[in-house]
């Protein structure tokens, strides 16, 4: 029977649920170019409006997975893990989560985005690092897996291309927040990567894409009752992003607030949890550990002893990075010409910040993107940023800033003095705010 692809939008239009292999023909015909742009934007557009159940969207899921590659490691002697975040600000946790689980025998192939509006991306950071190849070969994406036992890159062009061409029209077409067409962008990409186990961190407060708890949670079911059913056993943690996760924001800060974590030379204690809390979440269900304490102790010994900084080392000399990278990162970080404190307008508690307000500060001072092809500066953002709960006065900054110049470190300065807003008390919110078990 001929194939019509405007059926399958008509149906869905309608509000009626598609059949799994119409879905798979829709997917197929668009990554081979016999259903155009035109009918993608108008099947995102009824999808947006009339929603998918659960099986739909791990049919739209599958569908797009197998639009390219899907990767096989099963000649490594270990298990293959991955871990997805939805965004947030100051949000460097792969650099640290990678190495650590390849510390206690957990491989890594970690495939990474860019940043694009308030948030960062992970490969924006490290291509701060003079030399790292983010796009490798397969052939070397391989080895440094097995080597290091963790590489993080950026998506190659074979890995569930529907995906990438889908998410740019999704762009221009408003129906980027749809949880079912998000779910199945996500987890595409991460079933096409070969895993045995997938952690998800889904943001939630002012510097998320979805600010309200409900939302967040309604996002982390949809992730994890998908993967798993899609075969990949996957579990997530719901985390706060009412301020920003780390200390630093921009991506050769955020970098140098890594390795120095890494080492032990500073830790934000909240960074630190939501670290080893995705750790040991991996380590259970990849049966590394047995219990929430094996699992936690486990992870804290990677890190305390030392033996996460050097997987971390190997992976960066091994993509093309300095082999002496983590003891004198100063000589290859670049810094910026203008480095200055930045004082709160009045004193008091730091009530409330508006996170993504310091998202947009960085984005001001060229340091994230307001359009996909924006160029990045890697020397500029926050480093020492206060947290909620600090005192602000005329003495006690809220942040240090790192510009390119004054006419950007003025308008971010503004931007920064507007996010903090200074009241009598902080309102305390939960760090991980809520769990979504994954299946056995």
């Amino acid at each position: 029977m001929v194939f019509l692809p405007q059926e399958v939008i008509l149906k869905k239009r309608n509000g009626e649920p598609l059949a799994s292999e119409d879905i798979a023909r829709f997917i197929a015909g668009f990554a081979q170019g016999s259903v155009s742009h035109a009918q993608a934007a108008a099947f995102a557009m009824a999808v947006y409006f009339n929603d998918m159940d659960m099986d739909e969207r791990v049919a739209l899921t599958l569908a797009m997975r197998d639009s390219g590659t899907v990767l096989d490691w099963s000649d490594l002697d270990g298990p293959v893990a991955d871990k997805h975040s939805t965004g947030g600000v100051g949000d460097n946790v792969s650099l640290m989560l990678a190495p650590i689980l390849a510390a206690i025998g957990i491989y890594v192939p970690m495939i990474s985005g860019r940043g694009l509006g308030h948030t960062g991306g992970t490969l924006d950071k490290f291509d701060a690092i003079p030399g790292y190849q983010t796009q490798p070969d397969n052939a070397l994406f391989r080895k440094v897996v097995r080597d290091a036992g963790c590489a993080i890159i950026g998506q190659t062009a074979d890995l569930a291309p529907a995906d990438k061409t889908l998410y740019a029209i999704r762009d221009v077409t408003g129906t980027v927040e749809s949880i079912a067409l998000i779910t199945a962008s996500i987890l595409s990409k991460k079933l096409a990567a070969g895993l045995d186990a997938l952690i998800l961190d889904v943001k939630t407060g002012s510097g998320a894409f979805m600010p309200t708890l409900e939302r967040s949670r309604d996002l982390a079911q949809s992730l994890v009752a998908v993967a798993n059913g899609a075969g990949l056993k996957t579990g997530a943690l719901i985390t706060d992003m009412n301020e920003p996760l780390a200390s630093a924001a921009g991506n050769g800060l955020e970098v140098r607030n890594a390795v120095d974590f890494l080492t032990g030379a500073h830790q934000d204690p909240r960074l630190r949890e939501v670290t080893l809390a995705l750790c040991a979440e991996i380590a259970l269900m990849t049966h590394k550990a047995t219990s929430p304490e094996d699992a936690r102790a486990l992870v804290d010994d990677a890190l305390d002893s030392g033996r996460a900084t050097g997987h971390f080392a190997r992976m960066v000399a091994a993509l093309g990075g300095p082999a002496d990278f983590v003891e004198n990162m100063d000589t290859y970080l670049a810094s910026a010409p203008i480095v200055r404190d930045v004082f709160a307008e009045g004193q008091g508690t730091i009530a409330t910040i508006d996170t993504r307000g310091v998202g947009m500060a960085v984005v001001a001072l060229g340091g994230g993107r307001a359009t996909p092809t924006d160029s990045i500066d890697y020397r500029v953002g926050f480093d020492r940023l206060a947290p909620l709960g600090a005192v602000a006065d005329a003495q006690t900054p809220i942040a240090r800033i790192h510009a390119a110049d004054e006419a950007s470190a003025a308008e971010a300065e503004a931007r920064l003095k507007r996010a903090y807003g200074l009241g009598d008390a902080a309102i305390e919110n939960p760090i991980v705010a809520g769990h979504v078990g994954a299946k056995e």
